[in-house]
């Protein structure tokens, strides 16, 4: 077949890889003339993606994975268009379809007969049927179920691990008509590789969720559970503050049970995910008031970390305060809805003296966002720990001269190096080794 993939990014070049790997001609199509050229380099665009490198030396030479700027040079007999183009959030947490809006109507433009568009960006439910369907067909000219087939199948992948949890989790595939999704199911079924999962109630592959609507709700269900999971952890790791108990040795025991799922609490819920699929859900059901708090609950988190740091040492007024870790999680080159940024501000809040590191940025980088690069070993009053990097693991006094306070917002440090340090985790009593 012929596919085209709107929009290269994390998660696009990744699955254009995938379809160019399973035999099929793929073009890729960027708004981004540098991630063009180097995708036609044979050349990843960005970090951290695992086996990434390695099929683009392969599948670019080949001739089976090009990329194009042009929606003309792309979508014109394609025999399957997939966007992965991202939606945004406002200040006001609703949807901003801006570059889904602008790749759509440029898709439309060029679309031919006989081709099935899937949207994988996640989307509000009715989205695919209320705005893409009507969108294509009035710029096209074409008409759905007739001239093409339209489908909603979410991605479900992490950032890193692409190609792994594409074999992992079933693919869901739901259409406009029950054309129109048997034949996204039989498009997906020739892209993708499945391991078995005897876990599973079916058979891992693609599973026909009937519409687009609920292929739509059960990403957003997903990713929300999530959210909700983890604002109870915090919810309950908040009061085990309160009360002197370890919650880390409650949620061990409470999961030993197998009808109880509690995720970890933590400094901040970050990622282009979590933190922004449930808002997408609350767009349609806005009185949904269990996500509603948890998201709020979760989003205070980092205010609530820098609270106990001022509890222990006092007016923070002049201290100097390193936060660790600008990624939004360990081993990502990410800020998206990171924790840094109300970890930054709450502390600046305070008037303490604030710098980041993060082993994946540069001191040019950081600076970018407006802070201050701190280097380990430096001289500084408090550290907290925000994002699960590895290179945290091994941290010890001596690595942060002066250190009055470690707040280890992950739980990611080894309590038996800071024997006569003060080392707090979120939800159990604060230790000194």
């Amino acid at each position: 077949m012929r596919i085209a993939v709107v929009a290269l990014g994390k998660i696009g070049l990744p699955l254009a890889v995938q379809f160019a790997d399973k035999g099929h001609e793929v073009i890729g199509v960027d708004v981004s003339e540098r991630t063009v050229a180097l995708v036609n380099d044979a050349k990843e665009p960005f970090p951290g993606e695992a086996f990434l490198q390695d099929k683009l030396t392969e599948l670019v030479p080949a001739g089976r994975l090009r990329a194009t700027t042009d929606y003309a040079e792309a979508i014109p007999g394609a025999d399957a268009v997939v966007l992965v183009v991202p939606l945004f959030v406002d200040a006001d947490s609703k949807p901003d379809f801006g570059w889904m809006d602008a790749a759509t109507k440029s898709l439309a433009e060029h679309l031919t007969p006989g081709t099935i568009v899937s949207y994988e960006t996640t989307l509000p439910v009715g989205t695919t049927r209320g705005r893409w369907k009507p969108m294509l067909e009035k710029i096209s000219g074409l008409v759905e179920g007739k001239d093409f087939h339209l489908i909603f199948s979410p991605e479900r992948v992490l950032t890193g691990r692409v190609f792994a949890d594409l074999r992992k989790y079933p693919k869901l595939v739901g259409g406009l008509s029950e054309e129109g999704t048997a034949a996204g199911i039989a498009l997906y079924e020739q892209l993708l590789d499945f391991d078995e999962r005897p876990d599973l109630p079916r058979a891992n592959g693609v599973w026909d969720m009937g519409t687009a609507e609920a292929a739509e709700m059960a990403k957003l269900a997903e990713t929300t559970y999530r959210d909700v999971n983890i604002g109870l952890a915090n919810q309950f790791a908040v009061y085990a503050d309160k009360a002197g108990i370890d919650v880390y040795k409650v949620i061990e025991a409470c999961n030993s049970q197998p009808y109880s799922h509690i995720h970890m609490p933590g400094i901040a819920v970050g990622g282009h995910c979590i933190p922004v699929y449930p808002r997408l859900y609350l767009s349609t059901d806005p009185d949904a008031s269990v996500v509603h708090t948890a998201r709020w609950f979760n989003a205070d988190m980092p205010t609530y970390v820098v609270d106990r740091v001022a509890e222990v040492l006092g007016d923070l007024t002049g201290m100097h305060v390193a936060v660790l870790g600008a990624s939004y999680r360990g081993g990502v080159k990410e800020t998206a809805f990171s924790g840094v940024f109300a970890t930054v501000e709450a502390l600046r809040g305070r008037g303490a003296r604030v710098s980041v590191q993060d082993p994946m940025y540069t001191d040019e980088e950081l600076a970018a966002y407006g802070w201050d690069a701190y280097h380990v070993g430096e001289a500084v009053d408090a550290v907290i720990i925000q994002a699960d990097h590895a290179e945290y693991t091994t941290l010890a006094p001596a690595d942060l001269p002066g250190v009055k306070l470690l707040f280890d917002g992950r739980r990611v440090t080894d309590a038996a190096l800071w024997a006569g340090t003060p080392r707090m985790v979120i939800g159990a009593p604060s230790t000194e080794g």
